[in-house]
């Protein structure tokens, strides 16, 4: 291992009434690619702000090869003082020249003259990554460096962090940017801070590692932590293979999307179906908007079925909110028509973390002060709801203001969820979510009853969520691909692809291997669903009885048992949901 250029030996830091963190040994080498993972207000971002010499611990030694020069992109830069981007971007410490600022600028496709206060997220957050960029730092700490940009901002700065020479510490929400650049892996958890020398598409199944071992220890101790080891196992441990189910079922509903999509005459005959016609929620004809000279959507016809997961994607500027808004009725079209069910009962959850007031608490926000909160019809106490968005119980009394933004993300998703609804309207969802939240909102989404309309630029969200991508490329027309971000890609790089093989000849198909699974191979794939069931009943029953707290010093030979039992059964959970995954990637390959 080459010697770390900076480093903190022992750090500590107080936060209130105790240690946000102690004793923590973090080194960066002069080539690492490190992602920083940890839940909202585990002290990621001041960590960093520690690491960037921005801040004084309360214990502990920075340590850092002399000349190293180190430069932190913030998340919320203060633009207040500067009059325009460019005295932002040349006023920092060390500041870079204007020229250089303005070559990154350009390539980012921003004007630094734009005045500061005028500039939207998206500009501030360009402005901001020109200046540290420019700044040619041989350690760069990147705070959701993605916030705000489109994919075309988003595609160049993973083109320039790939070819870039120094070190990099980078918090990220995007799963896609960090699996693509990140070679290392800090974790910081409850205090303390594991590291592991692997980017971060190998952290899920790390952090599986560590929550089982976890949950392991603590069922040798106090019937307490036995059952927080059966939520960790539950709600970490188990949440991959549950959002395996739900990709599988997210398949099957794009299967028959496409298939209703298809080409123009496959279109035609789906949307001439009175079964069709009957679940559209939104319907689209010949639909064109236009500011001034500039056509933002051009002859659009479009159906939105009940239960569709509608993504939206393009880059800033392309018309994203304005389709948004077309199909939910907030502005008419130019031409053409919207009509949109008259059932139709939607939710808007959008940027709207401002409008929680500061001076409420939890109890108010959710509960109207009470105990209990009605969910969709379903009255439920607050602090079991609150559990399901990942909160502490006892932050039922604390105010708004105490929380982190990703907190009052959460308790906005917490509160909109409750509400009776048939549509979902999420609009940049994603911003300030860390990713176990993410992970969450999938989960929440998949099993909404609803339609869901969804503007986003987390590409691995997108995949992981919608059934059907309006692609936008600013010119008017917009791409209708069953799928998510990952299909709408692929459909973009096609059309070169098919002229290229349109001027040969086709090759032959490749021999199919076989056609059908074997005999045993079928019987496990039609059976193993039902057995999985059995055995999480199984698990449930052996759970219930161990949650009695007096078990344990009661009967101790019955408690190991059914340990025992939960172990082998768990074992036998995984390797059959393993075995039938595998088995229905090979029905899909078969087709």
């Amino acid at each position: 291992m080459a010697a770390p250029i900076l480093s903190y030996e022992g750090l500590g830091l107080v936060q209130g009434s105790g240690w946000l963190f102690q004793d923590l040994d973090i080194y960066v080498g002069e080539r690492d690619r490190l992602a920083l993972i940890g839940r909202n207000g585990a002290g990621k971002t001041t960590l960093l702000k520690l690491l960037a010499g921005q801040i004084d611990a309360d214990k502990g030694k920075r340590v850092i090869v002399p000349g190293t020069h180190v430069v932190m992109l913030e998340q919320e830069p203060d633009f207040r003082p500067f009059a325009t981007l460019m005295d932002f971007a040349v006023a920092a410490p060390n500041a870079p020249e204007a020229f250089e600022v303005a070559a990154i600028a350009d390539q980012l496709g921003i004007d630094m003259s734009r005045t500061a206060a005028s500039a939207s997220g998206g500009e501030r957050r360009r402005a901001a990554l020109a200046r540290a960029l420019a700044q040619n730092p041989d350690v760069l700490l990147l705070d959701e460096p993605t916030n705000h940009l489109d994919l075309a901002a988003i595609d160049w700065l993973e083109s320039w962090l790939a070819r870039y020479t120094g070190a990099f510490v980078a918090i990220s929400h995007d799963r896609t940017f960090l699996t693509r650049l990140t070679r290392q892996t800090l974790w910081l958890d409850r205090g303390s801070i594991r590291r592991k020398e692997i980017g971060f598409g190998g952290f899920e199944e790390w952090s599986d590692a560590v929550a089982a071992e976890e949950a392991r220890a603590a069922q040798r101790l106090d019937s307490k932590l036995r059952l927080e080891a059966h939520w960790l196992e539950r709600g970490v441990t188990a949440r991959r293979k549950r959002n395996q189910g739900r990709l599988e079922k997210l398949k099957e509903m794009r299967a028959t999307r496409a298939a209703m999509i298809g080409g123009p005459g496959v279109a035609k005959l789906g949307l001439a179906n009175d079964d069709v016609r009957s679940k559209s929620v939104i319907v689209a004809e010949g639909v064109s908007k236009s500011f001034g000279d500039r056509t933002i959507i051009k002859n659009f016809d479009f159906r939105v079925q009940r239960g569709d997961r509608i993504g939206i994607v393009g880059a800033n500027g392309a018309g994203k909110s304005t389709l948004l808004k077309l199909l939910t009725g907030e502005n008419p079209p130019d031409a053409g028509s919207i009509t949109l069910a008259p059932t139709l009962d939607g939710i808007i959850i959008d940027q709207q973390r401002s409008l929680l007031s500061p001076d409420k608490r939890v109890r108010d926000i959710l509960a109207d002060g009470g105990d209990w909160v009605e969910v969709r019809g379903v009255k439920k106490h607050i602090q079991g709801y609150l559990k399901e968005f990942l909160f502490d119980p006892g932050v039922v009394e604390a105010s708004v203001g105490a929380l982190s933004g990703g907190e009052r993300s959460r308790l906005l998703l917490a509160r909109e969820f409750a509400r009776e609804s048939n549509l979902l309207v999420l609009d940049e969802p994603t911003n300030d979510l860390d990713l176990e939240t993410l992970d969450l909102l999938q989960e929440v989404i998949a099993d909404y009853a609803g339609t869901v309309l969804l503007v986003s630029h987390d590409r691995d969200f997108l995949d992981r969520t919608v059934t059907v991508t309006l692609g936008l490329d600013g010119s008017g027309k917009v791409d209708i691909v069953a799928g998510g971000y990952a299909d709408w890609e692929a459909k973009r790089a096609r059309p070169t692809a098919v002229k290229t093989r349109a001027a040969a000849a086709a090759p032959p198909p490749p021999p199919t291997a076989r056609k059908k699974l074997s005999y045993k191979d079928q019987r496990d794939y039609d059976m193993l669903p039902g057995r999985i069931e059995d055995i999480e009943a199984e698990m449930a029953k052996a759970e219930a009885e161990l949650s009695d707290g007096n078990l344990f010093t009661r009967d101790n030979a019955r408690f190991n048992a059914l340990t025992a039992k939960l172990d082998k059964l768990r074992d036998e959970k995984a390797a059959a949901e393993d075995r039938w995954l595998a088995l229905a990637e090979e029905v899909e390959a078969l087709g």
